[in-house]
């Protein structure tokens, strides 16, 4: 019997991936569930699993294609008779979203033998740089010594588009073209959030990595329930504005790949504590490549901490098809009248950028100003959590 193994859609928009690395060839004998070929889609990296046991008669796009969902990817024949059931070429097996292998922990490690690496050193070639061209990636002789001659011929390094990088750059450049891009900003004092952060570090029994995040997460939840539009999505083909009943809030992070958006979902449910266990969690899955699909998906709202890298003003792109994103900026301390006083506080400006087809400057300035409020007097959060 032939199965003709289609890309099955494997979740929530997703509608095409790349092909980033074939682990079979033609001719290549498989077992049920090995995994066959690496996809990269606009939310995390997958490996799909063979669905039958067979040999491998036919692949599909080379790495660095794309490939739409319901498109054969790969051919297998499992060398049983069909017993008088004719077979067209439309029958198929479709791997189901359960059986979809997360990508885990990638391994960086040089394949080369010790000869290669003391040939790549004599040569002063970095061999993290060179491409094998062997199975599995083995670095040759011949790679190193071609890379040598390239590298003196050429003083420019070429990076493959491809990967996590192009499909972030497909999400902003869809972003950019169909919502009309505005922003608003707003210095807010963090001196009051800076003391009630340490406060409960040295009270808590728990080992939590508490950050300033959990108290924006809970703030915009917060001001989010006064502002709905804000927490929404335009559905441009029936014409509506959809409100979102539930606050899931995705989180900027940054990782070796690009920048990835894991989402806490409803964290109107859940305390300060949860929050920020919840984010350290995320954020270490989405740096290690454990994110799995779902961890990525229903984000209603995001948040981008750039400030935690650098930089006192930024602008963000709004994360389509959302409607608005909060970027904080660098927390410094500023010499400023307060209460009738010359002090120092903690102060950092806000960006906000939204859809100016949905929202109003009204809207987003009364938004921001709840915001202000909320982490200039952040022990009404706590009190949100007792009631």
């Amino acid at each position: 019997m032939v199965y003709n193994f289609k890309l099955a859609d494997i979740g929530e928009g997703i509608v095409e991936g790349e092909v980033s690395k074939w682990y079979v060839k033609v001719g290549d004998v498989v077992k049920e569930n090995q995994p066959l070929v690496e996809i990269i889609t606009e939310k995390v990296t997958v490996e799909l699993p063979s669905p039958a046991d067979g040999t491998i008669t036919k692949i599909g796009p080379d790495a660095g294609k794309i490939v739409k969902v319901g498109e054969v990817i790969v051919v297998i024949d499992d060398g049983k008779e069909d017993k008088g059931i004719e077979k067209s070429s439309e029958d198929v097996i479709e791997v189901e979203k359960k059986d979809i292998i997360i990508e885990k922990n990638k391994s960086n490690k040089i394949i080369a033998t010790p000869a290669v690496k003391r040939l790549a050193k004599e040569m002063g070639v970095d061999i993290n740089r060179v491409v094998g061209t062997e199975e599995e990636g083995r670095i040759t002789e011949k790679d190193v010594k071609l890379y040598s001659k390239l590298e003196v011929q050429s003083n420019e390094e070429r990076i493959a588009f491809r990967g996590t990088r192009r499909t972030i750059a497909e999400r902003l450049s869809e972003s950019s073209n169909r919502v009309v891009q505005a922003w608003i900003m707003e210095e807010i004092d963090m001196t009051n959030v800076t003391e009630l952060k340490n406060k409960l570090k040295e009270t808590s029994s728990e080992e939590i990595k508490l950050t300033y995040m959990p108290f924006f997460v809970k703030a915009v939840i917060r001001s989010l329930k006064s502002s709905p539009r804000i927490n929404a999505s335009l559905d441009e083909e029936k014409e509506d504005i959809v409100i979102k009943k539930d606050y899931n809030i995705g989180i900027a992070t940054d990782t070796e790949q690009g920048l990835l958006v894991p989402v806490i979902k409803k964290a109107q449910d859940k305390d300060i504590t949860t929050i920020a266990k919840e984010i350290e969690e995320l954020s270490r899955e989405a740096k290690t490549g454990e994110l799995e699909l779902a961890d990525t998906q229903g984000g209603t709202f995001t948040i981008t901490n750039i400030g935690a890298i650098g930089g006192i003003s930024s602008i963000p792109i709004v994360n389509y098809p959302e409607v608005a994103i909060l970027a904080i900026n660098k927390i410094m301390k500023k010499v400023v009248l307060w209460e009738g006083e010359i002090v120092a506080r903690d102060r950092v400006y806000l960006s906000l950028s939204f859809d100016h087809r949905v929202l109003d400057g009204a809207d987003v300035a009364r938004f921001l100003n709840s915001i202000r409020k909320c982490l200039e007097e952040p022990e009404s959060l706590m009190k949100d959590e007792q009631t």
